[in-house]
């Protein structure tokens, strides 16, 4: 009997009369996706805490940029997809631009001139309250010698007494100043219109690839070089990096080509403490990070090699599975690690990664560019696990086999029988079985290993669902 003929049959390869079982034995067939358009960008540039990512939350119409009543806290250059008059857009909030910045705002400062150099429009933001600063005159020199279209916006304009200042503005010789309040929305409007009026009619630049880059996250705890790996992955200064732990707080697109392929990945906020418990920028920056595990297809947990495992670690792993990601575990800085680190991390990974065996694994360092070409044929491999749906013929013939050998264990004097299974999904895979009765958790992890030394599913995470089948003395009650 072949596996399509099984389709649909039970564990005993009779047919089923269940209507609900069937409803999950065809997987449809994923749409082929052409690739979003090209979209124009907004450079959104200026010195530390005029308001800048407040005003890209208001122009996004949703709080997405960082903010707190400190300065500095965005710090590398974020894309946010945005909307206005049925027109998207892509707007690219950057850290505070000084002219004289030394060391990590030096570093700031060369993300934002990148943003400026690739983007079709700049919207420079200055605190009207404070008025032009040496600051603004440096910068208003700079854009006046870029061949892109310069909009001014005189933000924390909250009422009419700050309008005197905001017409001091012209003085930058960037046009006429728009003033603005990104915390109250006033002129908000106004600046989008305008906005779009200052894009040219063909986008410089495409950000997202016309096949549709895979989407990695790129997470872990701070300071284990996440950036780092992603500036050496583009080969340019793409996230600013210091000694300094916890430097990233929003999450940063980038696109990677590996191996002849082009990946879109996200490098994050390294994860300090639970969200629940995080105050300020951290309690943000761990949403952000969490949406962007949610956002991804696949996730590189980037590892210390060099430290003992720690709790973040683990925590940061339990948040891919739990997100339903293919997984990489990346262990970084391996050339710091010795024969005796080496030994002791087997030893850390039997003990305290034992539910994660199924993780691809690489050896990497940033530093020095060890192992990184093997990241795309982990990531492939991973995303194609996490793909893969098994025929149903096939799938109860090999757990037919199965339980007859290892049946199901005697639960309050009656041992259930698993009646018929089905992949109900991918992305992460998913076995529904239905049965007379609970299976044990133990049992289930019995099943997901056998599953997995049959059919693979390297780097994926494997769901099983288990439907009891209602007895007829609760049906004919419930009748």
């Amino acid at each position: 009997m072949t596996d399509e003929s099984l389709d649909g049959a039970g564990l005993d390869g009779t047919w089923t009369d269940e209507s609900e079982w069937a409803r999950f034995d065809v997987e449809p067939e994923a749409e082929e996706s052409t690739g979003p358009p090209p979209q124009p960008v907004l450079a959104v540039v200026g010195r530390p805490n005029v308001g800048k990512s407040t005003l890209v939350n208001r122009l996004l119409g949703r709080r997405e940029a960082v903010v707190q009543d400190t300065p500095g806290v965005t710090r590398d250059r974020v894309a946010y997809d945005a909307l206005w008059n049925g027109r998207r857009f892509t707007v690219v909030d950057t850290g505070g631009w000084e002219p004289d910045a030394k060391g990590l705002q030096a570093s700031v400062a060369a993300q934002a001139e990148l943003a400026m150099n690739t983007a079709d429009a700049v919207l420079l933001v200055v605190d009207a309250q404070v008025g032009a600063t040496a600051t603004e005159e440096a910068v208003a020199r700079v854009l006046r010698r870029s061949e892109r279209p310069v909009l001014v916006a005189a933000n924390k304009v909250d009422d009419e007494r700050t309008m005197a200042e905001v017409h001091s503005l012209w003085s930058l010789g960037l046009g006429e100043p728009l003033p603005v309040s990104g915390l109250h929305g006033r002129g908000s409007g106004d600046l989008l219109d305008r906005v779009l009026e200052s894009f040219p009619a063909t986008p410089r630049e495409k950000i997202g690839g016309s096949g549709g880059p895979r989407r990695v996250a790129l997470v872990g705890k701070p300071n284990v070089g996440k950036s780092s790996l992603l500036n050496r992955l583009t080969g340019e200064e793409r996230s600013v990096v210091h000694e300094a732990a916890g430097t990233t707080v929003d999450p940063v697109d980038s696109l990677v080509e590996l191996d002849g392929e082009l990946w879109r990945f996200v490098d994050t906020a390294g994860l300090r403490k639970r969200v629940k418990t995080a105050s300020g920028t951290e309690y943000y920056a761990s949403l952000r990070t969490k949406s962007a595990i949610e956002a991804a297809e696949v996730a590189i947990v980037l590892i210390d090699g060099s430290q003992p495992l720690s709790e973040q670690d683990l925590r940061v792993i339990t948040m891919v599975v739990e997100a339903g990601r293919a997984l990489v575990i990346a262990y970084n800085k391996w050339d710091l690690v010795d024969d005796d680190r080496r030994r002791q991390l087997e030893k850390e990974i039997d003990r305290e990664l034992v539910r994660v065996r199924w993780a691809e694994r690489v050896n990497v360092s940033a530093r020095t560019g060890r192992a990184v070409a093997k990241l795309a044929p982990t990531l492939r491999t991973a995303l194609e696990s996490w793909d893969t749906r098994i025929p149903t013929g096939r799938l109860n013939g090999w757990l037919s086999d199965l339980v007859a050998a290892n049946p199901p264990p005697v639960r309050s004097g009656k041992q259930p029988k698993i009646l018929f299974a089905t992949q109900a999904h991918t992305r992460p895979p998913t076995l529904v079985l239905f049965t007379t009765g609970f299976l044990e958790a133990g049992y289930r992890r019995f099943i997901e290993r056998k599953f997995r030394e049959t059919f693979g599913f390297v780097g994926s995470p494997v769901r099983i669902s288990v439907r009891v089948r209602e007895s007829k003395k609760a049906r004919t009650g419930r009748g």
